[in-house]
């Protein structure tokens, strides 16, 4: 992927067509119903194999903790553990919740990454907690998103060999003067405006965060100033697709992820759950919560997920897709992903 390749505006006539840009996949190395997480890791390094085979361009996990359902809260060593399981797939953070860490930390834990697999790793950078309050005061930090521009400063300058020496107090080994590629992540137009301000690429969750999606891309790129890492705006716009081989499939799957919105609306966060019928089961509140997460994923059969993915790249025009597919059964979820390569990624790797 060139971080240099030209961008476009929201109104920009030159179109961009699902087989033009690059595919990739964000995981949370989900724990179901049933089974523990070390199948959990088992099930992503399946699934990395997998992407890298049908030809995605990387593999993301995020940082969440104290959610029965997510094993990936040591987001470094689950991505060690998948780049040794593969052999050329981009891996990284989508992302690492800085102020949860020191940035020194972060700063070796890369260094190292990117020392052990060179050109392969990213790291992608958010401001929320990936928790509750509580569990952030576990964490150990007296820091807040408040003080994430400060933070991202510093985690970068440990990369940067020109701000430090042999004299230097404090120096990241391994990591400094290594090239890692740093994004911000967000899910409003604050990180946006902050990734436009320092030059770097931007991913946006719009996933489960669709209200504010015309609006960060607009700030992100009206506001962009180019750096020695990025000359043009570049945007990676995550996305939530069940497909399946009907839309009647794909709907029954798609329940599995209501219940976790139901989950977190009740505050009971718990393991990924099989599909079920949920008709009878939501007041109000949670009828309301579930259709407006839903509203943003994209579901339904190969053409459905097709017309769906193109209208979204038409309005969006983002230089790149980060999809999650939260499905219970890892066959299904397979299959999802394999329909969306055969939709979008023009290798013709993957055989339906």
């Amino acid at each position: 992927m060139s971080q240099s390749q030209e961008s476009t505006n929201l109104n920009s006539k030159s179109e961009k067509k699902l087989g033009e840009i690059p595919i990739s996949v964000l995981d949370l190395s989900q724990i179901v119903e049933g089974k523990t997480a070390a199948d959990a890791f088992k099930d992503s390094l399946d699934l990395a194999r997998h992407a890298e085979k049908w030809g995605y361009n990387r593999y993301w996990v995020a940082e969440h903790h104290n959610m029965p359902g997510v094993a990936s809260s040591a987001t470094s060593v689950v991505i060690g553990y998948l780049a040794a399981g593969t052999s050329s797939i981009r891996l990284g953070a989508g992302g690492i919740m800085l102020p949860n860490h020191a940035p020194l930390v972060i700063a070796e834990q890369f260094g190292t990454l990117e020392s052990m697999y060179p050109g392969r790793i990213d790291l992608g950078l958010g401001r929320a907690p990936g928790s509750d309050r509580r569990t952030s005061i576990a964490l150990r930090r007296d820091v807040t998103a408040d003080d994430f521009p400060e933070l991202v400063e510093e985690l970068r300058s440990f990369f940067d060999a020109s701000k430090t020496s042999y004299h230097a107090p404090i120096r990241a080994v391994p990591g400094e003067g290594l090239d890692i590629p740093i994004w911000l992540l967000g899910s409003s137009d604050f990180s946006a405006r902050l990734a436009a301000y320092q030059g770097l690429p931007f991913s946006f969750a719009g996933h489960f965060s669709p209200d504010y999606l015309d609006r960060a891309l607009e700030v992100y790129r009206t506001t962009f100033r180019p750096s020695k890492t990025l000359s043009e705006p570049y945007v990676m716009l995550g996305v939530s697709l069940i497909a399946a081989d009907t839309n009647e499939r794909a709907e029954f799957l798609s329940t599995t992820m209501q219940q976790q919105v139901v989950a977190l609306t009740r505050g009971r966060p718990g393991k990924i759950q099989p599909p079920a019928d949920l008709s009878s089961q939501l007041d109000p509140l949670e009828l309301s919560a579930v259709r407006k997460r839903m509203e943003s994923a994209i579901v339904g059969d190969r053409d459905t997920a097709e017309r769906r993915l193109q209208e979204l790249l038409a309005r969006t025009q983002a230089d790149e897709l980060i999809v999650t597919s939260g499905i219970y059964d890892h066959a299904e979820r397979l299959h999802s992903y394999e329909i969306l390569a055969d939709i979008a990624i023009p290798s013709g790797k993957a055989t339906l």
